[in-house]
């Protein structure tokens, strides 16, 4: 009757766990209210000033860099030398967090401020709740006036604009090992529609530069040659303006949406990844600003922060004067002044005013106290963001109806209205997200429910283990303390290294009748080079490690440890499956799965990273070119499904005698089926950590832990694999290399799942392997499972509500979408993804084949 009570505490606890994680995201991550409909102009104002521009040309390129066309190391040789001659108006636009490209794309189309929860929506490809078919941007602004766009590349672009384009063909951007055919497919359009002359904007958006970052950097020796391609573009393009007659009065605009980081990834705040280039051009700027050209390559004022730095939802109003439509409605831009000289002084103001007139109806809706009916004298009391506007508007107004009546003070009046518009900007995007306080209270307080639970649970079946009975709680509770510093979030993996070296010690001080105190010791040098064979965190993430400057500089000594490690698992396969069919077949079974494994990883590795190919290997390479990726990395699975549906069918007995030293552990088998199916997810350079947590796990195995230490020695070596593998808690270190293994078109489950193993391939290894240690022991009670779930389910829960009231509390923190929102969706994936599906999911499983642990 304990048994079952606990275990009845243990499902509440776990159910109650994801509901309140999901009812506080929903709190925390709502869409921020907008305005409905399209802007139009007033007909009893003044007509609009005239529009230098008819069409545009809208060219993102995924993650362009500033630096990727301002510094001397550029590709951008031609974009340079039109800088250099004024007509190209250079600038780095400032990219909020979070630094993908849904929400870059948004801010770039209708000059507002994503919500968070884009970062989710960015990588289902199949949800279309972030549409933006009904709210105001430059394209609807176009089509308003029934003016036609064309589309082609990134599909996220047709996602976020349904039914808008006349003609589009979308790319997928999560196949980032595609460097060349996903820009092809865009380029491949571009002859033809320089020569339609029924469209008013083409936007391209290439992604290939994007996929180099992803896979090997900025540092890549692919990147040079891809600026060198999109260079190539920019000059068709320009060449095509002056040349055919029906593009004389065209925009071009090359953009990046966002940057990368040292490592290549983006998604965070580091100054990389929130600087991307930004480019207007047109022969038609050379003529309106004589002797306009600026230097060109260039250095930065700071780091990557070339020439003037506007916001990049400054585009949007910029682009609304220069092509002649109303600022769209949500707009938090403002207009970029060093473009004002394309217009006669009263139209300069007249731009400036209505800029200025849009953002004040969005200050007057999202602060109902505004007062803009008072005196001047009233702004000596000002105290606040939002009377301090109320001042500048005062102070606007006055100064362009002076304007308007005397015709003086123009350099006065654009100032004022500039200030007011920048000062609108900054208290805007600034302010609080509308964050449902009831919500997240209510998503806490289950939590803390939950976790209360869990602690009650582990006292009803707590072990005599005074190590782990200390060390559990307090490294608990400082872990909990730690989610309310920024920067112990960021580097979080510091701490587990630390706790996991502090725990071996432990042991090793403990000594288990000094059985234990030898393997602890060789755990601890082990552990030592895992934590060097990646960098990670922000501080440090493109830093020297074994990686980078070992494994990747000779290839060679990685591919014999690639070898050895598929080696081990063949000899485990070989010995360990298909025992009634006998060892023959168990040979030529674990044979087709290592062969086929290993040419689908070399197969993936000549097309993705050649330079990891030694020069002997090449012929190999060259044999196997012809052989799909989709069918190797199929037939890996299918040989991996196989041999676990007949293990299931065949191998399992029916009945196992508890503590029957002779029956074979039949969850060992499963975890070399793991060991194989992780392996096949990791990336090549990781490949070789595996030899190590093999080592480590051996060595553990050794040891007289209890079952309560097997628990935490896991769930310790759990989180610290996921750093070593380089995991952090930033949306930029997400992997999706190996997230379209075996899959030939986007499928929301499958993707998901491949991204979850791929970025949780250590924390997976050790929650299977930590029911093979509490399951092979004939020493080990039959409560060993219902204590090893209770302790995780109590950590998970503790740390998640710590978590959220965090996030709570310093909701208006200035890094709150930079470090706390990030670690919350991580948090999320802990809990929902890993702890739910794999700790207890495939736990349960892997329990079930060994029958040696459940009541």
């Amino acid at each position: 009757m304990k048994a079952i009570n606990s275990w009845l505490l243990i499902a509440v606890t776990n159910i109650l766990l994801p509901i309140a994680i999901l009812i506080f995201a929903k709190g925390f991550f709502p869409y921020k209210p907008v305005f409905p409909g399209l802007a139009v102009l007033d007909a009893t104002s003044e007509p609009p000033p005239p529009a230098p521009f008819e069409k545009v040309i809208f060219m993102v390129v995924d993650a362009l860099r500033s630096d990727f066309v301002f510094s001397e190391n550029s590709g951008f040789k031609f974009t340079q030398s039109l800088i250099r001659s004024g007509s190209a108006v250079p600038f780095t636009a400032h990219a909020t967090s979070p630094t993908i490209t849904m929400p870059r794309v948004k801010a770039l189309t209708t000059g507002s401020i994503p919500s968070f929860l884009d970062v989710i929506l960015n990588f289902a490809e199949s949800d279309t709740s972030s549409t933006l078919a009904n709210q105001d941007s430059w394209l609807a602004q176009i089509r308003q006036r029934d003016g036609k766009i064309t589309m082609f590349g990134d599909d996220t672009w047709l996602k976020l604009f349904p039914g808008m384009f006349a003609r589009s063909d979308g790319t997928s951007s999560f196949f980032v090992s595609d460097f060349t055919e996903v820009d092809n497919n865009v380029t491949r359009h571009h002859k033809d529609e320089l020569l339609q002359t029924d469209w008013d904007a083409m936007i391209m958006h290439y992604l290939g530069l994007d996929h180099i970052g992803h896979k090997s950097g900025p540092r890549s020796p692919y990147m040079k040659p891809k600026q060198e391609e999109m260079d190539n573009i920019v000059q068709e393009f320009y060449n095509a303006l002056i040349a055919l007659p029906h593009l004389e009065s065209t925009l071009f605009v090359l953009a990046g949406d966002h940057g990368m980081n040292d490592a290549g990834n983006h998604g965070g705040s580091a100054p990389g990844e929130t600087s991307p280039a930004l480019v207007l051009i047109s022969p038609k700027f050379e003529k309106a600003f004589p002797g306009g050209g600026r230097e060109c390559p260039a250095l930065p004022k700071e780091e990557f922060d070339f020439y003037t730095t506007v916001e990049q939802s400054d585009i949007v109003p910029t682009l609304a004067g220069l092509l002649g439509f109303p600022v769209p409605k949500n707009n938090l831009g403002v207009f970029i002044p060093s473009l004002l000289g394309m217009w006669k002084a009263s139209d300069r103001v007249e731009l400036m005013l209505r800029n200025a007139q849009q953002l004040l109806a969005i200050v007057r809706a999202a602060y109902p106290d505004f007062d803009d009916k008072g005196s001047l004298s009233d702004c000596i009391k000002a105290s606040t963001n939002v009377e301090e506007l109320s001042c500048w508007w005062k102070k606007s107004q006055g100064a362009y109806e002076n304007f308007k009546m005397n015709g003086v003070n123009q350099d006065v009046t654009l100032e004022l209205l500039s200030v007011f518009s920048t000062r609108c900007q900054d208290v805007l995007s600034m302010a609080a997200s509308n964050y449902n306080l009831e919500l997240m209270t209510t998503g806490t307080v289950l939590t803390f429910l939950s976790s209360i639970l869990s602690i009650f649970g582990i006292f009803r079946s707590s072990e005599n283990s005074r190590l782990a009975n200390l060390f559990f709680p307090l490294s608990t509770l400082l872990y909990g303390v730690m989610m309310f510093a920024s920067s112990y979030v960021e580097e979080e993996h510091h701490f587990w290294y630390w706790v996991a070296s502090g725990w071996f010690v432990c042991i090793f001080v403990k000594g288990h009748k000094k059985i234990g105190a030898l393997p602890s010791l060789a755990i601890l040098t082990l552990l030592r080079v895992a934590r060097r064979w990646n960098q990670t965190g922000q501080k440090h993430a493109g830093s020297s490690d074994i990686s980078k400057d070992f494994l990747q500089r000779y290839p060679s000594i990685l591919w014999f440890l690639v070898i050895v490690a598929y080696l081990v698992i063949f000899l485990r396969l070989s010995n360990r499956t298909f025992r009634r069919a006998g060892r023959e077949v168990a040979f030529v079974f674990a044979f087709v799965v290592m062969a086929s494994a290993l040419a689908f990883k070399f197969a993936f590795a000549a097309q993705d990273t050649p330079e990891l190919i030694p020069w002997d290997l090449v012929p190999v390479a060259e044999w196997l070119e012809d052989i799909p990726l989709v069918n190797l990395a199929r037939s890996t699975f299918g040989a991996i499904l196989v041999g676990i549906l007949y293990t299931i069918s065949f191998e399992i007995p029916k009945s196992v005698p508890y503590n029957n030293p002779t029956s074979l552990n039949s969850a060992v088998v499963f975890m070399d089926f793991i060991i194989a199916f992780l392996v096949t997810q990791t990336r090549l350079v990781n490949i070789p950590l595996f030899l190590l947590l093999q080592l480590v796990a051996w060595l553990l195995g050794t040891m007289r832990l209890s079952a309560t230490e097997i628990t935490i020695s896991t769930m310790i070596l759990s989180h610290f694999s996921f750093f070593a593998f380089g995991g952090a808690n930033a949306i930029s270190s997400v992997d999706l290399s190996n997230a379209y293994n075996g899959v030939s078109g986007y499928n929301v489950v499958i993707v998901a799942i491949l991204t979850l193993v791929s970025n949780w391939i250590g924390p997976i290894y050790w929650s299977c392997y930590g029911i093979i240690l509490l399951t092979r022991r004939r020493v080990l009670d039959k409560s060993a499972y219902l204590r090893h779930t209770i302790i995780l389910s109590s950590f998970y829960c503790i740390t998640v509500a710590f978590v959220m009231v965090a996030c709570t509390v310093l909701r208006t923190h200035l890094f709150i979408w930079t470090v706390f929102s990030p670690k919350f969706l991580y948090s999320m994936a802990w809990v929902l993804g890993y702890h739910i599906l794999i700790n207890l999911g495939l736990g349960g499983i892997m329990g079930w084949a060994g029958k040696r642990c459940f009541i």
